[in-house]
């Protein structure tokens, strides 16, 4: 049986921390950051984590680690 490939669409978007969580970046911080609110741009400052854990099954897959 041939070896699985991973995403490489989930490899760039995803990390697993030490603990096994599954780490993301919040979206909408590229452009268009003038028209936000400084509150919306500091809540989406850094990482989080995936609350589900049936997500947090099929990412881990799609990552291979």
């Amino acid at each position: 049986m041939p070896k699985m490939k991973s995403h490489s669409g989930a490899k760039k978007r995803f990390r697993v921390s030490k603990s096994g969580k599954v780490k993301f970046r919040r979206q909408g911080r590229n452009h268009n950051t003038a028209d936000k609110t400084p509150k919306l741009m500091s809540n989406k400052r850094g990482g989080a984590y995936l609350a589900s854990k049936k997500q947090e099954q099929s990412i881990t897959t799609m990552i291979q680690k």
